[in-house]
């Protein structure tokens, strides 16, 4: 066990960000994404990575943004940009950062490296808040060692399932423009993203972290992202990266619980209460079986909706 409470700040919907395009970081901060992440990553072409840290760093601090929680991607360990965005962006802006999300890992050793960097960066610059890690699964390899990344380091806070780059490191089927999520019931019958979401969700839970569906990427589609948002909702996600801000508002609401789940919720915890079964075991709710383990499913209902203000704290 990594020994971490989930945050209580609401992480529903990230929302990626260019690092480069200064003009998109405060839309971002004015929008309605729980959490914003500054990508250093995919979307910032080569040539620009230089500027890109340079913009971030000055954003992070120049803009107001409003309580969101803030994120930065770095490109991964076998570029040789990495290093440079920890160090660069973490000694100029680390004490408004909440966490890194570190991409393409393939072993523990990977979340070891920037743990150290960060305990140096931190000494050295005063801060007084320990930075997060987000581990991207994104290959056949990051998934295989998933439960030793999941236990490497007290830093951890959570994983994410990168589509593009799993589908690539597997060797399935491209059938979307994005290779995103999109036109896969199109190939197979289901979800073909099944297993691996389920396997990430697994180790983040069995180890106290959050777990982070990818994106979807066709923004045009509202129906598709309100089916993927459902799924990755139903195996166990807590949120999922959006791409473009008129995707925030589904993801939001895929991540929210609704009047009827609060309220079932509160059904199951008075009734666990009433029975004094809180601590010892199974009573019938309308016919039906309510043991100690629906009980935990209600109180993390309702301590979610708490958290997002739709409820006050149950007593």
């Amino acid at each position: 066990m990594t020994g971490n409470s989930l945050p209580l700040k609401p992480c529903r919907s990230i929302l990626s960000v260019p690092g480069h395009m200064v003009k998109l970081h405060p839309k971002a901060a004015a929008g309605k994404a729980d959490v914003i992440m500054l990508d250093l990553e995919d979307s910032v072409p080569a040539d620009k990575k230089k500027d890109a840290r340079e913009i971030v760093s000055h954003s992070l601090l120049a803009i107001d943004w409003q309580e969101k929680t803030l994120a930065v991607r770095i490109n991964s360990l076998d570029t040789p940009f990495a290093y440079k965005d920890v160090i660069q962006v973490t000694e100029a802006a680390g004490n408004v950062i909440d966490y890194i999300v570190l991409p393409k890992i393939g072993h523990a050793g990977d979340i070891h490296f920037l743990a150290r960097l960060l305990d140096g960066i931190e000494m050295e610059k005063k801060i007084h808040k320990k930075i997060a890690i987000e581990a991207a699964i994104e290959s056949a390899a990051g998934l295989e060692q998933v439960g030793s990344i999941a236990r490497a380091d007290r830093r951890l806070r959570s994983l994410s399932f990168g589509v593009a780059d799993y589908t690539a490191s597997i060797g399935a089927k491209l059938v979307s423009l994005s290779g995103h999520g999109e036109s896969e019931t199109a190939i197979y019958p289901g979800h073909r993203w099944h297993y691996p979401i389920s396997r990430m969700v697994m180790a983040a839970k069995a180890n106290g972290l959050l777990a982070m569906d990818a994106p979807f990427g066709n923004f045009k589609d509202s129906k598709g992202l309100e089916n993927a948002a459902a799924m990755a909702a139903a195996l166990g996600c807590d949120g999922k990266w959006v791409i473009h801000p008129d995707q925030i508002e589904i993801v939001n609401k895929a991540f929210t619980p609704s009047p009827e789940e609060i309220g079932r919720a509160k059904q199951i915890l008075d009734a666990m209460s009433a029975a004094g079964a809180l601590s010892q075991g199974a009573i019938a709710v309308n016919g039906q079986m309510v043991d100690l383990a629906t009980a935990r499913l209600a109180e993390r209902v309702w301590n979610q909706a708490r958290h997002l203000g739709l409820v006050e704290k149950y007593h």
